[in-house]
């Protein structure tokens, strides 16, 4: 064996480790939904989690993934081939075909999945596979397209190194649109549009999600490498990786604590979570100082961010994903104009790429925004978003699939006969 051949075998053992990583995300993103909402529900959202990514797996692989690696088509748009099939011999991969499809796979499925906590506890199950089908298909793959399929986001000089924006905001913009367009869940707001909390059921089963989450992005940044020989990039992502999440969660902490007078378990989750996915944009080309920065933002934007996002645009999102990866995968994105060692303009190296971030958020913010919104629009009309009335009461769990996701489960103050 030759040492090219040595060389690619490493890179792509080291890329097929890496969305093991990520696929194990999906876990994490089943257990934070699942603990921030309630116990009539946990097998629903279960059973989305499992499913967006089975659909995405299949539709990515039968179009989306096409769409955006194939032979550009004016920017804007890859050379459809179904199947995945083609060589692709113009990405210049050092992996093999294979290795690169189902780490873009996983990645696909980040985004796809964010959307299932925010619309939680009150969407019909049809729906949300309607909806992972088409963001995989087409939405989110024409964004992968433009920033990192050769695109025209990525001959302006867009840098987004593992997702920032083209995966969590994607999600995120998707989730605030969904969340919107399917209402508030029953009791969220009085009458007079003051904020009711519904506590979720698990803190603990949060907690553990972020833990995943937290070490899954060990192989969502550093995997975005594609490379196991590039030993001193993935070091230095592994360590602004962890530091943004760290700093962001300290933050977030803080400010619950001289806020509230305690510290917020939950908002400091969060926290951890708003740092992991404001770093992923610029992890490869910020200081360790840069990525604490961005983590300290990220800190502050959950916080104030969800506040928003609840009490004055009245959006009901049970997970704080609309501010988590929307809003965070935003900041996150521009602000690698600011930190970056080279082109930031912290570094002398002007707006010029400040600019080029601020346009590319806000143009896949617009194209997000504006397909989700006839998406669920769309789905409303035809085969409805939202479950009943009684279907929300007495749990999804229930009702769209037939279970109880917890043993004897006995939901408080509801009973049979309110419903006769």
């Amino acid at each position: 064996m030759s040492l090219l051949e040595i060389g690619k075998a490493i890179d792509t053992i080291w890329v097929l480790i890496a969305s093991a990583l990520v696929f194990f995300m999906q876990a994490g993103f089943a257990m934070v939904e699942t603990g921030f909402t309630r116990a009539k529900n946990a097998g629903n959202i279960i059973m989305k989690n499992l499913m967006d990514f089975a659909v995405g797996s299949l539709v990515f692989w039968f179009l989306g993934f096409s769409i955006m690696f194939g032979v550009s088509k004016g920017g804007l748009i890859g050379e459809i081939n179904l199947f995945s099939s083609g060589n692709f011999e113009h990405l210049g991969l050092g992996i093999s075909k294979e290795a690169f499809l189902i780490f873009q796979t996983v990645f696909c499925a980040t985004a796809a999945t964010i959307v299932s906590g925010a619309m939680a506890e009150r969407t019909k199950f049809i729906s949300y596979l309607i909806y992972s089908f088409f963001i995989s298909a087409v939405i989110y793959p024409i964004v992968g397209h433009w920033a990192w399929g050769g695109g025209w986001l990525s001959s302006l000089g867009f840098h987004d190194f593992a997702g920032s924006t083209v995966v969590h905001s994607v999600g995120g913009w998707s989730a605030l649109i969904g969340a919107w367009i399917v209402g508030p869940r029953m009791g969220k707001y009085t009458k007079d549009g003051k904020t009711v909390t519904i506590p979720g059921h698990s803190i603990t089963l949060g907690a553990l999600g972020v833990f995943i989450l937290w070490f899954g992005w060990f192989g969502f940044n550093p995997g975005s490498t594609l490379s196991g020989m590039d030993a001193d990039s993935i070091s230095h992502i592994f360590v602004t990786t962890n530091l943004a999440a760290a700093m962001a969660a300290v933050t977030a902490m803080v400010i619950t604590w001289v806020k509230n007078g305690k510290p917020d378990v939950g908002i400091t989750l969060n926290g951890a979570l708003g740092g992991l996915v404001a770093i992923t944009a610029g992890t490869d080309i910020v200081s360790a100082g840069g990525a604490v920065a961005i983590g300290f933002l990220a800190g502050f934007i959950v916080v104030f961010g969800a506040a928003f996002i609840d009490r004055v645009l009245k959006v009901d999102d049970p997970v704080g994903a609309v501010t988590v990866h929307g809003l965070c995968g935003a900041a996150g994105t521009i602000a690698v104009g600011i930190f970056a060692l080279e082109g930031g303009l912290l570094y002398g190296g002007g707006a010029m790429l400040l600019l080029v971030q601020a346009a590319g958020v806000i143009t896949i913010a617009i194209w997000t925004l504006a397909t989700t919104y006839l998406l669920f629009s769309g789905i409303k009309a035809t085969v409805g978003l939202r479950v009943n009335q009684k279907e929300e009461e007495l749990g999804l769990d229930m009702e769209e699939h037939g279970i109880d996701g917890y043993a004897d489960f006995e939901i408080r103050g509801v009973h049979a006969h309110s419903f006769s």
